[in-house]
């Protein structure tokens, strides 16, 4: 009788513990500015409980009902004094067996302030991670997981790249002179297909098994760290993947917009991308709400973040990822997409918290009144306070491309990048945007050059001396491109060769390279390793001049020392008159190139022997 009572009790005590399915954040931190933690509890029927805790320094303020029975927040305060350690959330019902959660508060690694995010000093190395290597097989197909083919013949399948594939290769991206990583998402995207890229999250709070194990992404982020590399988490706050699990059970009536649609089975209305309506002084509501309010496509439900309770979540979800994964920054998608009032709170949540880090944010137009207008201390007509460090410079990365493949005229050419610089006016802070010659989003640069190498170098001498934060995409530096398929985002996110056992190419060693790979990623190996200790790159005033028969100076100077950056356009020999250029005070000073070692003496006039750029040093 006894057994069957203890076997009783072991299936009731099962069939209650199933009942709380999720507790998000999973656990959080004592030591806060902000002492507040919202709890999303999901169970069945969890609403009829009523939870209790009895911790020092943690109590529960409010307990708030979704529409869905399935639901619970819980409105925490967590004072200054409350200690780390475990306690236990009890869920009480009358005449019903009591339901127990334990729950953890982590001590912080360290102070908030010394969360250190990307500036002027660094260059991000971004990666598509399926894409980039494959250093553990056994995670390649994961078993109750909708997507489970590898084909690396298909652009569009997954190709088996991992997190473990990064960690074993951080040296490689140190040794190239890159200070930072920013991966694409790696969070669950248990989708139907094309699941590979990581946008359509499916679990907030989850690394995709694919990828690897939430250990392994600390690991990564130790690793990089040790090796001088900040680790930059790629996030998504306007929209999920439609196999999300809350997808089949929403908690409230607005949780994603156009709900009403969606519950329906009618078909989805889709965002009018009109992201002018952001900053437009005569934008209609309808144009408004269309641009953010619509979804992408249909498998990417669009958030709301209105609602107060998916505000939050988003919010804390971003600062439990900073303190997991010791992040040194957050690199925004889409970021003129969710409400531009929530952005706002999200970003001033997570720098009041951690005042030195750094968050950029995409916004892909060209015109740079729209890009300045999301950067912190913007002067905007509205009063708009965007409390984002950084965002990304499309309009510079188009008037590169300009500038080079043009021919020279009047308004055409190298005067795209002279006026498309003197735009800097309009940015609060032009060192803090992030300037990039392509990413997983568009076709690769050289593509972009139609495989001109010498064009492909110029442009990466400007990008790399710019007062800007620079960003380059995996494979650059071996001159990856697309051009047998422009504009497909599968090519574009080609496999790294080497990642893969069985590669006859391995970039990782230089084995299988041609000749003009190996010449650019050395090109690219010596001028980033300069610029990794040119404080006069990352910190220097500009100054630049007209472009004259096809070439253009800029110059980056901090006290006595200059880095002159000379981009030539010239197939023939050119001689560069020097005087043109006196109020920089160079004259009869000693210079080296960069790349070459050679020195010069600066005089009268500089022979450029053959188009391409040219970067010099003033010597001490």
């Amino acid at each position: 009788m006894k057994h069957i009572i203890f076997l009783l009790a072991l299936f009731y005590s099962i069939s209650v513990s199933s009942q709380i399915e999720r507790v998000e954040p999973p656990n959080w931190w004592v030591g806060f500015k902000d002492s507040k933690l919202q709890l999303l509890v999901k169970g069945n029927d969890i609403s009829a409980l009523t939870p209790e805790i009895e911790y020092a320094g943690v109590r529960i303020q409010k307990v708030h009902k979704a529409k869905s029975p399935n639901y619970l927040f819980i409105d925490l305060q967590i004072d200054s004094d409350a200690k780390p350690g475990s306690f236990t959330i009890v869920f009480n019902a009358k005449g019903k067996k009591k339901l127990k959660h334990e729950y953890t508060l982590k001590e912080k690694q360290k102070p908030s302030d010394q969360y250190i995010g990307f500036d002027s000093s660094d260059v991000i190395y971004l990666i598509t991670p399926d894409r980039f290597a494959n250093a553990n097989p056994d995670n390649d197909i994961i078993e109750g997981l909708k997507e489970t083919a590898i084909d690396r013949k298909d652009d569009y399948a997954r190709h088996g790249g991992d997190i473990q594939g990064i960690t074993e290769h951080v040296d490689y991206i140190s040794e190239m002179g890159f200070t930072a990583i920013w991966s694409c998402p790696l969070l669950t995207n248990d989708m139907d297909s094309y699941s590979y890229h990581g946008y359509a999250i499916t679990d907030l709070y989850e690394i995709d098994p694919r990828f690897g194990t939430m250990s392994d992404y600390i690991e990564l982020s130790a690793k990089a760290n040790q090796n001088g590399v900040k680790l930059i988490m790629d996030q998504v706050a306007n929209h999920c993947g439609s196999e999300h699990w809350w997808m089949k059970d929403l908690p409230f009536e607005d949780w994603i917009n156009n709900q009403t649609n969606y519950e329906a089975g009618k078909k989805t209305i889709y965002s009018n991308h009109r992201r002018t309506t952001n900053q437009d002084i005569y934008a209609s509501k309808i144009d408004a709400i269309g641009m953010t309010d619509g979804w992408f496509v249909d498998s990417m439900p669009d958030l709301n973040q209105n609602n107060p309770f998916m505000a939050t979540y988003l919010i804390q979800n971003s600062i439990w990822w900073i303190e997991s994964a010791q992040l040194g920054g957050i690199r925004q998608d889409t970021y003129p997409y969710p409400d531009k009032v929530f952005m706002s709170n999200w970003a001033g949540a997570i720098m009041n918290e951690y005042p030195n880090f750094s968050i950029v944010g995409e916004e892909w137009s060209y015109n740079p009144l729209l890009v300045g207008y999301w950067q912190q201390g913007a002067k905007n007509h509205d009063g708009y306070e965007s409390n984002l460090k950084s965002t990304m410079d499309f309009p510079m990365q188009r008037k590169i491309v300009e500038a080079l493949k043009e021919d020279e005229k009047w308004d055409k050419g190298l005067v795209k990048i002279y006026e498309g610089l003197a735009n800097d006016f309009h940015y609060p802070s032009p060192k803090d945007i992030m300037v990039f010659p392509d990413n997983h989003d568009m076709d690769r640069i050289h593509t972009q050059f139609d495989e001109d190498p010498v064009l492909t170098k110029m442009a990466m001498a400007y990008f790399l001396t710019l007062p800007r934060i620079p960003q380059l995409y995996y494979g650059t530096e071996i001159l990856l491109q697309n051009t047998a398929k422009p504009g497909d985002h599968g090519l574009i996110r080609t496999d790294f060769p080497g990642g893969w056992d069985g590669d006859t190419t391995n970039a990782f060693t230089a084995t299988g390279l041609s000749a003009v790979q190996l010449d650019m990623q050395q090109y690219l190996k010596t001028l980033l390793q300069f610029r990794k200790n040119s404080t006069t790159i990352h910190e220097g005033r500009t100054i630049h001049f007209s472009p004259e028969d096809g070439v253009y100076l800029m110059f980056r100077i901090m006290d006595d020392n200059i880095v002159v950056l000379i981009l030539n356009k010239n197939d023939e020999s050119y001689v560069l008159d020097l005087t043109k250029f006196k109020e920089i005070g160079l004259e009869e000073k000693k210079l080296k190139d960069v790349i070459t070692g050679n020195e010069i003496l600066w005089k009268d006039s500089l022979n450029l022997e053959e188009k391409g750029a040219t970067i010099l040093t003033t010597l001490k």
